[in-house]
């Protein structure tokens, strides 16, 4: 469900005849031998008598007569949808244009509005619509964007429908930074999205929200430790997340550098399978406590372990027996190991069965320090110096005049030259097969 920036919503008619129009909806609740009665309050209210202005012209006049129309709304009211939603885009009409929108009353009177939707019974999609036209209605540096967003979170997750809302972290981000709300506001919108993902079983969007959660609140918090641990562990439940470096980027996490949990996101992103067992073998408390499948863990570190190994081996080959004991597995289990490394996008390469042994051409580093950025240089300095003999070598073929007129003759040459230099050229770099 797409939330745009602010909109107006238009509505015809004299107040007068608005009001009236609002009563004469909520009078259908009624029995209709009681209607007039109900109605007549309110003619009574917006009517001119003789010697008074219209009460078009008395703002105090028109607010208190649209709080008695607010104080009757106790729900969606009996009407097909769009007389619903008609309903209700008039009352924010008017809502928004006679209160005045930081002040204390407004979100009193949208609190109980936005209840009285929620809280009544059927028509889904009807409220989605009739909370969208509202938050849309809002300018979008309001900070009752977020009273209203909040109701659309708690309607979707109640109904598990989260996904009909299409959040995402960019969304989110932009309205935060726009919303004139206090750190606490955004620290307690950015837990209750991470909650009602968690309830919706979107374990990879949860986490997402989590670190932007720790990050929002003061890092030597208790608040802050407890979180930072949460996202450590949301971390290594999943099964297809590597990239544990974003974490050790959180003060809250460093500060919890004496946490059983922070030993252990150390050894995924540092460390290897020797690390790993001894550190399950004196916490198996801990993976019980945080819900963590020793097994998957132990999957998680072996394909790490294996991106590293390739990654300190780019462009060469690695053999079987070396991958077999980094991995603590047999030597006929190493190619499965490797078709899931390159499956789960950590490491690309070219098997070969008759050799035993696997040619990197891609590998993801698990961090990106000091000692990755040495070992990246050194890497292009190896591959300037073979580009340079590749072009000493194509000036070399012109000289002789050898290939001058042979089309393509050129790159020919420098093609040879690439694979006798060993080079991996980019379609050979893309490869991934088992020979």
């Amino acid at each position: 469900m797409a939330i745009t920036d602010s909109v107006p919503i238009f509505a015809e008619g004299t107040y007068e005849e608005q009001i009236l129009e609002l009563v004469n909806y909520l009078a259908r609740a009624l029995p209709e031998d009681g209607r007039a009665a109900y109605i007549q309050p309110f003619q009574d209210a917006v009517a001119t008598p003789e010697d008074q202005k219209p009460v078009d012209e008395e703002p105090e006049r028109k607010r208190e007569v649209l709080g008695s129309v607010l104080q009757e709304v106790k729900g969606l009211g009996e009407g097909s949808e769009k007389e619903i939603e008609g309903f209700f885009n008039l009352l924010f009409s008017h809502l928004l244009t006679l209160y005045p929108l930081d002040a204390p009353e407004i979100r009193t009177r949208l609190d109980a509005l936005l209840k009285a939707i929620s809280s009544s019974p059927g028509h889904s999609s009807t409220k989605y619509r009739i909370l969208t036209n509202l938050f849309n209605a809002i300018p979008r540096r309001s900070s009752l964007r977020l009273l209203v967003y909040t109701a659309l979170l708690e309607q979707a997750s109640a109904n598990d429908e989260l996904d009909i809302l299409g959040l995402s972290q960019s969304e989110v981000d932009k309205w935060l930074s726009e919303w004139e709300i206090s750190s606490e506001e955004k620290s307690a919108f950015l837990k209750l999205i991470v909650d009602t993902s968690t309830k919706a079983d979107q374990a990879a969007t949860s986490y997402e929200f989590q670190l932007s959660y720790v990050r929002s609140l003061p890092p030597s918090s208790p608040a802050a430790h407890s979180a930072a641990m949460d996202a450590v562990a949301a971390a290594l439940r999943l099964p297809s997340f590597f990239d544990f470096d974003p974490l050790f980027r959180l003060d809250a996490v460093v500060a919890a550098k004496n946490h059983e949990l922070f030993s252990l996101l150390h050894i995924f992103l540092n460390d290897g399978l020797a690390e790993y067992k001894t550190w399950a073998s004196s916490n198996a408390a801990a993976l019980t406590k945080y819900q963590l499948d020793g097994a998957q863990l132990e999957r998680k570190i072996r394909l790490l372990t294996l991106a590293t190994l390739g990654f300190q081996n780019m462009g060469r080959d690695v053999p079987y027996a070396t991958i077999a004991s980094a991995l603590q597995v047999d030597p006929a289990q190493v190619e499965s190991w490797v078709i899931d490394v390159i499956r789960a996008g950590l490491l690309s390469g070219k098997l070969s069965q008759t050799a035993q042994t696997l040619r990197v051409t891609r590998a993801s580093s698990r961090a990106f320090e000091r000692p990755q950025w040495e070992l990246l240089e050194k890497r292009l300095q190896v591959w300037k110096a073979c580009f340079a003999a590749v072009l000493e070598t194509v000036s070399a073929t012109r000289r002789k005049g050898g290939q001058a007129a042979t089309p393509g003759g050129d790159a020919a040459a420098a093609a040879g030259a690439v694979a006798a230099s060993g080079i991996e050229t980019p379609q050979a770099a893309a490869q991934v097969a088992v020979a």
